[in-house]
């Protein structure tokens, strides 16, 4: 532990200014500051060291024997202090210029294109675009990546924070029980959560973040330890999810992202489960300090983050003109 003596790097710098100009007004001159304050803080690093640094005369100033050999040890910290900022400046560059990403099935397959392709597209004139390596993995396995160091951000789509990181909300989704239109549950009643605990469905793999939203909602209305039936399918991507849907397989839970042209078209049909509260929040996750990593990783974060917020506003502008509209043609429509 190093004691309280030792001068910042500025107060050292302006000592070995000293030992070049000897004079206390060119050092300040050079340093764009005034000759009083390169003058006190000679002062304040004398009070700190103990010791005279400067011997001041009318014809300039010069260092004491003391202030010799505090120069020359500070010549050498320095000079290692400038490493050191080059080596720091070299893994800035090295963050931007590569960015790990691990995210979960849906965010990966059906929102991170879109962001990945905008932020490359708006990166500043004369500034490289980093190269994005993206794995895809289920939500416990983008939190290892992250914790490991194997990632530098990753995206969940859980039903709560990870535990140990920190993140931050960059969407919201939510399940939906689909079915092809031949299916027994097609058209009718809303299915309950008991009878969805007893029938085999197309799902994603155990620790995916899809599975585990479907059983937190399933035990919020029925209890721990209800027993589930095993899948009848239990696939690790969102694409096979729907795909075995589409061909009928058995009952499926997904994305309504996935599936929002599918039941918009009628080739799939979405069961209502009101008892099931099947929303989840979609998370940047990563390890270290509270703020997001900087470099390639917070940027792409802040970019994601912007286009959210301008969907939104977007969507609330659209909404308010379409309830203006209603109101302003509503009492001609009823008249007719």
């Amino acid at each position: 532990m190093l004691s309280t003596h030792i001068p910042d790097l500025a107060a050292l710098e302006l000592l070995l200014g000293v030992a070049r100009e000897g004079s206390l007004n060119s050092v300040a001159r050079k340093a764009g500051v005034s000759q009083q304050a390169v003058s006190a803080r000679i002062r304040a690093m004398e009070a700190q060291t103990g010791v005279t640094l400067v011997h001041r005369t009318p014809r300039g100033s010069s260092l004491t024997v003391e202030g010799v050999m505090i120069a020359e040890w500070a010549a050498r910290l320095l000079n290692v202090a400038a490493e050191m900022d080059a080596g720091i400046t070299a893994l800035r560059a090295g963050q931007r210029a590569r960015l790990r990403v691990s995210a979960s099935s849906t965010i990966s397959e059906m929102l991170l294109p879109g962001w990945l392709a905008s932020f490359r597209a708006e990166t500043p004139q004369g500034r490289h675009a980093p190269e994005i390596v993206l794995t895809y993995a289920n939500t416990a396995m983008v939190i290892t990546h992250v914790t490991e160091g194997l990632a530098d951000i990753g995206f969940t789509e859980g039903p709560r924070e990870p535990a140990g990181l920190h993140g931050r909300a960059v969407g919201h989704d939510r399940l939906t029980v689909v079915v092809a239109p031949g299916h027994p549950w097609a058209g009718r009643r809303p299915v309950g959560a008991a009878e969805l605990a007893g029938t085999p469905l197309v799902s994603r793999e155990s620790g995916s973040g899809t599975r585990d939203t479907f059983t937190a909602a399933l035990t919020a209305v029925l209890g721990p330890g209800v027993p589930q039936a095993p899948a009848a399918l239990s696939l690790s991507t969102t694409a096979a999810i729907r795909s075995a849907a589409l061909a009928g397989a058995a009952p499926a839970v997904i994305s309504e992202l996935a599936v929002a042209d599918d039941l918009a078209s009628g080739r799939l049909v979405a069961v209502q489960t009101p008892e099931l509260d099947l929303r989840r929040t979609l998370r940047a996750v990563w390890d270290g300090a509270t703020a997001p990593p900087s470099g390639a990783a917070r940027d792409l974060l802040a970019h994601i983050l912007t286009r959210q917020h301008q969907h939104q506003h977007q969507h609330q502008h659209q909404h308010q003109h379409q309830h203006q509209h209603r109101r302003a043609t509503g009492p001609t429509d009823r008249g007719r």
